[in-house]
């Protein structure tokens, strides 16, 4: 067991991710600052932000709802990295190492979801 969420390897990936898309963002243009910059940045942090709100939830519950908004943040930043490569923004090779880690936390998400479910709540 974990002695806080910083020790879980989904919440050190999206932490990862995060500052990935940070970083990638610096240079859009200006006029983004307010618009597709800000969403990207938001929807990739709150991957991070989810997981470690599921980690302070005592109830299973509550637990599996924040890995779902954690795992919906992925995949919404997934849709925003698509649309930055089909304007030019980001290129092909940056678009592809982030969408494989996407599709990783994704799965790990959909894993530690399954894991806290009852074989009941699976149906």
């Amino acid at each position: 067991m974990y002695k806080t969420f910083k020790e879980m390897p989904v919440w050190r990936e999206a932490m990862d991710i995060a500052e990935e898309i940070f970083k990638l963002t610096e240079n859009l243009p200006k006029k983004e600052d307010y618009g597709f910059t800000s969403q990207i940045r938001r929807a990739s942090l709150s991957i991070s932000a989810n997981i470690s709100e599921a980690y302070g939830r005592n109830h299973i519950l509550d637990k599996i709802n924040f890995y779902y908004i954690a795992r919906g943040s992925a995949t919404e930043t997934q849709n925003h990295i698509e649309y930055g490569l089909r304007v030019k923004y980001f290129d092909k090779n940056n678009f592809d190492k982030l969408d494989k880690k996407l599709n990783d936390i994704y799965n790990d998400l959909n894993k530690l979801i399954l894991s806290l479910k009852t074989p009941k709540q699976q149906r």
